[in-house]
């Protein structure tokens, strides 16, 4: 199997009702670096009941509370241009309400953002260890950063000693049949030190590698920027291939009865395949799929409360 079709097939795997499973999230503070798979689990439910959407860090980290109201302005600490952007969201999605005062615009919090996250773990998909390409360097990235509680990389290949004494120390190692969804550790992951400083690997280079200082308050920002991504996002954010072939199964997955596997609509379905047949793209409730297999809510009541004379400038 590709490693597009690995990587859904241990997404629906790992998705349960503790946890939220997404894909292809930033996992830098400085740099660059995507992260196959992320899990993040906590107290998920307090998250859910304010908004489905993703909440601005700039939004959460603001001066603002659940009681008065402050002017906007006095209450962020970052680019304006930023400040702006993040006052928007966060009230359009629940997050502030807002009231005008004097011909200025004040926020509060409608629920206080609670402290939810308790565990990410970040997954590299690797299902051919035969073609590692910059996996170490990658993986080293990741347990220097510290931005993960915990590293792993999933494979579906027998992992030799050999291929143990390549993958960096710290990292776990999950064997995964994308078929059966059946599941080995094959060695555990140990927990990294989140709430200290970090070091990013920026760029490599022949003959060295240029790094980058992470501090603790940085780290905690982006951790709360990916959970945040990560909630809002999920999984399923992919195509279904226009092709009368495309069978999706339970867990929403774009099978094709053709290639007999998960494709990718963007890459492998078209013309140019034998088994191509067009049609319209199978309809799919990808977020009802979501709520109903993970914490995820798509409709909460929220906290929003509605004063007099207070909608009139919304």
């Amino acid at each position: 199997m590709r490693e597009f079709g690995f990587e859904l097939a241990l997404c629906a795997h790992l998705e349960g009702a503790d946890r939220l499973v997404s894909r292809q999230l930033g996992g830098h503070v400085h740099g660059r670096r995507i992260l196959d798979t992320v899990v993040v689990e906590g107290d998920i439910p307090a998250r859910a009941a304010i908004t489905p959407e993703r909440i601005p860090t700039a939004a959460i980290e603001a001066d603002v509370g659940t009681g008065r109201a402050r002017y906007w302005k006095d209450a962020f600490d970052c680019h304006p241009d930023r400040a702006e952007r993040a006052r928007t969201l966060a009230v359009e999605r629940g997050f502030f309400e807002r009231e005008r005062r004097g011909g200025r615009t004040y926020v509060r919090q409608t629920a206080r953002y609670p402290d939810w996250v308790d565990r990410i773990t970040a997954v590299e998909n690797k299902p051919d260890l035969d073609r590692p390409g910059d996996l170490e360097a990658q993986l080293r990235t990741d347990v220097s950063l510290a931005l993960v509680d915990e590293v792993v990389l999933a494979t579906a290949d027998y992992v030799t000693r050999a291929h143990l004494n390549r993958i960096p120390e710290g990292v776990g190692v999950w064997r995964f049949d994308p078929d059966s969804g059946e599941r080995e550790v094959v060695r555990e992951p140990t927990r990294l030190p989140v709430d200290g400083p970090g070091i990013e690997r920026i760029e490599g280079h022949p003959g060295r590698t240029d790094v980058r200082p992470v501090t603790a308050s940085e780290t905690a920002s982006a951790r709360t920027r990916l959970a945040e991504r990560a909630y809002a996002k999920g999984w399923r954010t992919f195509d279904y291939p226009a092709c009368a072939r495309c069978s999706p199964d339970d867990d929403g997955l774009p099978q094709c009865a053709w290639k007999g596997r998960p494709v990718r609509a963007s890459e492998e379905c078209g013309t140019d395949c034998g088994g191509y047949e067009a049609d319209e793209p199978p309809g799919v409730d990808t977020d009802e799929l979501r709520a109903a297999r993970s914490p995820w809510d798509p409709d909460p009541d929220g906290f929003r409360r509605r004063q007099s004379g207070l909608d009139r400038f919304r």
